[in-house]
């Protein structure tokens, strides 16, 4: 029985066990209760289904050897038309809240890489954005940007424990897997590999991390094509400027003909 297998045959209530009885692994803070309270765990680990256009047959990826660029990386193949949006480095108590407003408000879905230091701080706004229907993927524990020069037994630590601190504040297993910073080796797409997950990399990156000005995010969107998988960014830092630029960038691509998919 592998990891995954083992995480859905137990149910959330019984991950931190299975993980060695790290006692830090799912703490948060809960309005009168001590910061240190264990989080409640969901009644039963399951695992969001691939998206509509798959029709129901799991993802796959074309060439295992290295993360996937282009939404013509995975079969079975997404519509000619579509993209994807991607959104990291959440979630973030003041900016995911407004992303997820500005998602609903366009009907987009997306998928979040998450941190996992800040999925068991926020639980809630997980679940909320989990329960929108958005893809929930893992970003790893701590976003380590040197990752592929960590030790084995660190990476390990990084990617299994963003799968499991997701896993334990929504109930999904993550199927999706980006290493913080696109840095990625053969051993980090191995380890996610064995914990059931799809490497995620992208093709379009306006670098709205560093905050560059509404204007250039908006100018490097806009020159998205079908196929390609988008990045942006609802943590680390003010991103006011992200969420003004999709503002635009959103219903500007719906009018050429894309269509925004989940992975």
């Amino acid at each position: 029985m592998d990891r995954r297998q083992a995480l859905a045959s137990i149910g959330a209530a019984g991950v931190a066990a299975l993980l060695g009885g790290a006692p830090d692994l799912y703490r948060f803070a809960v309005p009168g209760r001590s910061a240190h309270a264990r989080a409640p765990g969901p009644p039963r680990l399951t695992v969001r289904p691939d998206p509509g256009y798959a029709r129901g047959r799991p993802l796959q990826v074309i060439d295992k050897t290295k993360p996937v660029h282009n939404l013509h990386d995975l079969a079975p193949a997404a519509p000619l038309n579509a993209i994807a949006l991607t959104i990291d480095d959440g979630p973030h108590p003041r900016y995911t809240p407004m992303m997820l407003d500005l998602l609903a408000e366009f009907q987009v879905p997306a998928t979040f890489n998450m941190i996992g230091t800040q999925v068991t701080e926020n639980p809630a706004l997980v679940q909320r954005l989990a329960n929108a229907g958005h893809q929930v993927a893992d970003h790893t524990v701590t976003h380590p940007l040197n990752l592929p020069r960590l030790s084995a037994a660190r990476i390990e630590e990084e990617i299994a424990g963003g799968h499991d601190r997701v896993a334990q504040v929504t109930g999904i297993a993550p199927k999706f897997f980006r290493a913080p910073g696109g840095n990625w080796s053969p051993q980090v797409i191995e380890v996610a590999a064995a914990h059931g997950m799809i490497c995620v990399d992208w093709q379009v990156d306006p670098r709205d991390w560093s905050r560059p000005g509404t204007a250039h995010i908006v100018r490097t969107l806009l020159a998205a094509k079908a196929g390609d998988i988008l990045l942006c960014h609802d943590g680390g830092g003010d991103r006011t400027e992200t969420i003004e630029a999709l503002r635009t960038v959103i219903p500007a691509l719906k009018q050429r003909g894309l269509v925004f998919v989940a992975l």
